[in-house]
């Protein structure tokens, strides 16, 4: 007799661990016969990393829920093109009909997947499908790519900050990839623009321009923070995933100010005063939309479409999540909704045009001082780059 009990203890625990990530309640109609028919891949992060992978799963859970629809995310065991692309047939095996791939670490993954599973549609987020060599670029038509132009809310966070009497700000950027050099430079032409509005001076505005060459939370990272504050810096746009983490804790000890990326960050520091981001969840739920409820997949498939202000693709937080009647500028001293509104509205009619990228001399691809003034047209703003 116990050693029937301890086989079916045993058998229950292994189905527990077969049973994955999925969400913690299934939706109504899930069993293990029909499967999950959205799933989502994390990449080398968690679910709940308040950045790429935890913002897109919002998307699909809420799009999910909101329609009956049953989901799932998957999270492989490696970070590698291996590993995502197991995770990638693991899902379709489990009944994946949709699946979406959060991050260009999905590029190559993608570009294998999409041909090998035609009936499958893939919303690839922040990257485009080619080979590991990256000499044949194909996004096939159950495939669509979402970009979005880091620029804007780049933007929005400097015009923003010397708007709210910031002076001295920093940007720490990770790996000069065109991502983050959007987001750059962007950053640049917004305090350029709001120091002009305020009629100060040329080179009122003081900006320490840094690449850290990484996407990590470390020593250093934290340490050239500290000293960027320790020189004056009242602000800096971490802008390279976890060195956000190493900035955060620099500015927690000095007193000083943060602008968060990609997702709010508000949650993971009180001294993050607002977050340049990419409406990941929002994006996601207009090209599910356009599968499950308009059906108009040929607006998405096969190409590339880019997330902008005309489409609610990027901005600056404007609600505090949990909290209805909460005040997503309340870490602001003067600057609130109804000047972010004003200044949202020239970007969504066009009315300002931004610089996304230009040719710059150095093989890591970090701008000089003279091609940024050059090609950002600065003169408000004293730019001074760290090595």
């Amino acid at each position: 007799m116990k050693k029937i009990l301890g086989i079916l203890l045993t058998v229950s625990l292994s189905v527990a661990v077969l049973a994955g990530c999925g969400t913690k309640t299934p939706d109504k109609g899930t069993t293990a016969k029909s499967g999950y028919e959205i799933a989502l891949i994390t990449d080398k992060g968690n679910i709940d990393d308040k950045s790429f992978n935890q913002g897109a799963w919002e998307g699909v859970e809420k799009f999910a829920k909101d329609n009956n629809i049953t989901h799932k995310y998957y999270k492989p065991e490696e970070a590698s093109d291996a590993g995502y692309l197991a995770q990638i047939e693991l899902a379709i095996q489990g009944g994946a009909k949709v699946v979406v791939t959060p991050g260009y670490l999905f590029e190559v993954p993608v570009y294998m997947a999409q041909t090998k599973y035609p009936n499958v549609k893939f919303i690839l987020l922040d990257g485009a499908p080619h080979t590991a060599d990256y000499k044949t670029y194909k996004t096939e038509s159950n495939v669509a790519s979402v970009m979005y132009a880091e620029e804007q809310p780049g933007y929005l966070a400097g015009y923003a900050a010397v708007k709210d009497g910031y002076k001295k700000l920093g940007f720490m950027g990770g790996m000069a990839v065109p991502a983050v050099q959007a987001y750059g430079y962007g950053f640049l032409q917004g305090a350029e623009a709001a120091a002009k509005e305020l009629n100060l001076a040329d080179g009122s505005v003081a900006v320490t321009y840094h690449y850290t060459g990484d996407f990590a939370e470390t020593d250093t990272n934290k340490a050239t923070a500290k000293t960027m504050y320790q020189e004056g810096t009242e602000v800096i746009f971490a802008c390279g995933g976890s060195v956000g983490k190493s900035v955060m804790a620099a500015a927690s000890e000095a007193g000083k100010k943060v602008i968060g990326v990609d997702v709010d960050q508000r949650y993971d520091s009180d001294t993050v005063i607002t977050s340049a981001m990419k409406e990941l969840g929002t994006s996601v739920q207009t090209v599910l939309q356009s599968i499950y409820k308009n059906n108009s997949w040929a607006t998405y498939s096969g190409k590339t479409t880019v997330f902008n202000a005309t489409n609610a693709g990027v901005g600056l937080p404007t609600t505090v999540i949990g909290n209805a009647s909460g005040n997503a500028f309340d870490r602001f001293k003067t600057f609130d909704k109804a000047a972010y509104d004003k200044v949202f509205a020239t970007l969504k009619d066009g009315s300002v045009k931004l610089v996304r990228s230009f040719k710059v001399k150095d093989a890591n691809g970090y701008a000089s001082k003279a091609e940024l003034v050059s090609n950002l047209k600065l003169a408000k703003v004293a730019v001074t780059t760290r090595q």
